[in-house]
C-alpha cells in the first residue's frame, strides 16, 4: 500500500494528468463519487478490472481512503471506463491475498505495492 505522502502528491498532481486518459485506457477508470460531508462531486482515477459480472478496483491506498468511504456511504458510484459511463452499486471491500480477482499481468505490481484490498461493485443496469 502506498504512503500518505505519495497519496497527497498523486491527488494534487498525478491525478490531474492521468484523469483524461484513465477513462479510456484498459485497466483504468475514473470513479465519480460524492463527498460525504461536502456533497461535492469528485473524480478519482483508479485501476479497475471486470471480473465475473463485477468491477474490481485495486485499493492502492487502502480501504480507508476518502473516495472509498464516500462510495461505501452512498452505496455506489459512477465509473467511466473504456469510454463508457456506468452506474455501479453494492460496494463491498474484500481482501484477496492471492490477487486472483485481477489479471495476471497486474498481480506483480500490486504485490510489490502490497495491495491486497479491493472494492467490488456491480452494475445496476443503467448507464
Amino acid at each position: 500500500m502506498l504512503g500518505r505522502q505519495v497519496a497527497r502528491f498523486n491527488r494534487r498532481v498525478t491525478n490531474h494528468v492521468t484523469r483524461p486518459l484513465a477513462g479510456r485506457l484498459p485497466g483504468f477508470g475514473v470513479v465519480i463519487h460524492t463527498g460525504r460531508r461536502s456533497g461535492r462531486e469528485y473524480r478519482t482515477p483508479v485501476n479497475v478490472f471486470a471480473d465475473d459480472g463485477r468491477y474490481v478496483v485495486a485499493l492502492t491506498y487502502g480501504s480507508g481512503s476518502e473516495w472509498v468511504r464516500n462510495v461505501l456511504a452512498s452505496g455506489g458510484c459512477e465509473l467511466v471506463t473504456r469510454g463508457h459511463r456506468l452506474r455501479l452499486g453494492a460496494p463491498e471491500v474484500v481482501r484477496d491475498e492471492t490477487l486472483g480477482k485481477v489479471p495476471p499481468i497486474v498481480r506483480l505490481p500490486l504485490r510489490v505495492l502490497h495491495v491486497r484490498d479491493f472494492l467490488l461493485l456491480r452494475s445496476d443496469g443503467t448507464g
